[in-house]
């Protein structure tokens, strides 16, 4: 079994846990009501797509067997007992490395509620807990305000602009590139998180 997977992650109302087959239903629900909010953001392919999509199940088993052999993280997102996104650590690297990415998509009705940065710190803080990473990054694109405001809550550093990174609707796109180490957040970043949101201004 891989290191930190599977595992089940909450803080208050947002819980981080593993894609089920049951939750098809509310899956296909959630994107369908949000697919205008995030087909701008999420990557495509260049090359042409060849036999038929995978089905729900396929796409499960598939998750399921990139987490089982330390690939990635793939959680969906509850809030309130809701699936209202997923949340998913890729490209991990061990060694001297000792890095990976993260991407996420959350539910425009509840965007603005704190869910993702809760998301995204709690899966960090796994990271560099009991996965054993020392980095964590995400790429964004440049006109992506609503992920732009969740890096910028959690106080991430910015490392610079890859030009032409990732294929999103059917062109090569920019990104900007924000990172953390395990040592720039010693007492996790959730709880800097926490804590940021009980600060007076």
């Amino acid at each position: 079994m891989a290191r930190g997977w599977p595992v089940l992650l909450r803080s208050d109302d947002v819980v981080l846990r593993p894609l089920r087959r049951r939750d098809a239903g509310a899956w296909r629900a959630a994107r369908a009501r949000n697919a205008a909010w995030l087909e701008r953001w999420e990557a495509t392919s260049p090359d042409p797509q060849t036999g038929p999509p995978p089905t729900f199940g396929g796409f499960v088993r598939t998750l399921a067997a990139q987490g089982r052999a330390g690939a990635a993280l793939p959680f969906a997102i509850e809030y309130r007992d809701e699936l209202v996104g997923q949340l998913t650590v890729a490209t991990i690297v061990h060694g001297s490395a000792g890095t990976a990415s993260i991407g996420y998509w959350v539910s425009e009705h509840v965007a603005g509620r704190g869910i993702a940065p809760t998301a995204v710190a709690m899966a960090v803080d796994h990271c560099f807990g009991e996965v054993g990473l020392h980095r964590v990054e995400i790429a964004i694109r440049p006109e992506n305000a609503p992920s732009l405001r969740v890096v910028a809550k959690l106080g991430l550093r910015e490392e610079g602009l890859r030009e032409r990174y990732l294929h999103i609707q059917g062109a090569w796109r920019d990104h900007r590139t924000f990172a953390v180490t395990v040592e720039e957040v010693p007492e996790g970043l959730l709880t800097r998180w926490r804590r940021s949101r009980t600060t007076p201004v």
